[in-house]
Order: structure tokens, then C-alpha cells, then sequence
């Protein structure tokens, strides 16, 4: 189960057995979720003919390319979390991994990156391996990401459109440039993203 992944700006965050209800065309095998490896991904991406082509969904762009020739090194099939509907069922793939857990906010939680975990696709190969047997960080923690939030979006489940207005607001000028405040609460994986690539995200959210 080793991938080429060296100068490709990703990382094998974890992996799961495959199983009857997730919607591929399989039967076994395993799922091998991969994500940005950080904190160098920002500049491998800023590198890429994606990143300057100025057409639109430059990254979604850039992991089809490169998820994709992975999985063909592979012999593998490539699958995206922005391709649907059907969407693939990355949340509970990543949560089968015994590497990542919901959160108190409902984001998840990975053991390394924190609550900046991000997916940008997953290869299906034939041969079954078992997953991780992790626990959540959370488990530990005074949870700082409960109080974050300046407008208290995750009191109560997360409120969406409070965010929106957040960060659309002078006032979220620091959730637009350096990410997501609840976030950046969590002490997993402190200073892993580049504050430039959180702003990507935050203006493509916006």
C-alpha cells in the first residue's frame, strides 16, 4: 500500500476497508484517503498550472489531476469529495480510519492536522488492509473550540448563514485571513496551514 506520493504536495491521512453501503462499484478492497501534506502544500500548489490559469476550481482542478495519476500508478480508481450527486461518504470513511472523529463543533478532527483535516480525494485499490486504531484528541481536551467563534456559530449545531455574515462583516477580517477562529482553537496540528491557504478556502466559502 505505498503510494509515490514524494513532490505530489499530498499525504495518506489514513484508510478504511471498504463496505456494502458506500455507494462504489466494489466489492472489498480499501479506501486510501489523501490530503494536503502540510505546512508545504500551499507552496506546491501555488507552483501548479492550476493555481495560475485563472479558470475556475483551480484546486478541485489540480487533485483530479493529481489524485488521478496517483491512482493510475496504482492501479487504482480515484474518487473526489466534490464530484455528486451521489457525494462519496468521505466523512465516515475518514471516521472508519481510526484517524480522524467528529468534534464538539461536528467538524472533524484528525489525529495530526487537527480541525484544518481536509480530503481532496481517495483512491480504491483491490487488496484489504485494516485501519487504525486511533483515539480522538478530543477525548482530552477542554474543547476551545466550543468558545471560538465570535458569534457563537456552534452553540447549537453550526449556523451557517452567522458565519456568512461573520466573515462578510469588517469585523471577520481575521476569520478571512487566517482561517476559521474555532479552528485555529484546536491545539492539534497548531501552525500546519499557511494562513494564504486558509484565506484561499475562506474566500472560496464566502
Amino acid at each position: 500500500m505505498v503510494l509515490p506520493l514524494e513532490r505530489t504536495g499530498l499525504a495518506l491521512l489514513g484508510h478504511c476497508p471498504l463496505e456494502p453501503g458506500d455507494g462504489l462499484p466494489h466489492e472489498g478492497g480499501t479506501v486510501l484517503l489523501l490530503g494536503p501534506d502540510e505546512p508545504g502544500f500551499w507552496q506546491h500548489f501555488k507552483a501548479s498550472p492550476e493555481y495560475s490559469d485563472r479558470l475556475p476550481d483551480p484546486l478541485d482542478r489540480w487533485s483530479r489531476r493529481v489524485v488521478g495519476h496517483l491512482a493510475t500508478a496504482a492501479k487504482g480508481i480515484a474518487y473526489y469529495p466534490f464530484d455528486g450527486p451521489p457525494f462519496r461518504p468521505f466523512y465516515t470513511w475518514a471516521q472508519r480510519s481510526g484517524r480522524a472523529w467528529p468534534s464538539p463543533i461536528g467538524f472533524l478532527v484528525h489525529a495530526d492536522r487537527g480541525l484544518f483535516v481536509s480530503y481532496r480525494g481517495a483512491i480504491w485499490l483491490p487488496e484489504t488492509h485494516a485501519p487504525a486504531h486511533g483515539t480522538s484528541p478530543c477525548d482530552t481536551c477542554a474543547a476551545p473550540c466550543m468558545d471560538a467563534c465570535p458569534v457563537g456559530a456552534f452553540n447549537e449545531g453550526y449556523d451557517v448563514e452567522a458565519c456568512r455574515r461573520h466573515i462578510a462583516a469588517p469585523q471577520g477580517a481575521s476569520c478571512m485571513t487566517h482561517g476559521c477562529a474555532a479552528r485555529r482553537a484546536c491545539p492539534v496540528g497548531t501552525g500546519l496551514r499557511a494562513p494564504a491557504q486558509s484565506a484561499f478556502h475562506m474566500e472560496a466559502f464566502r
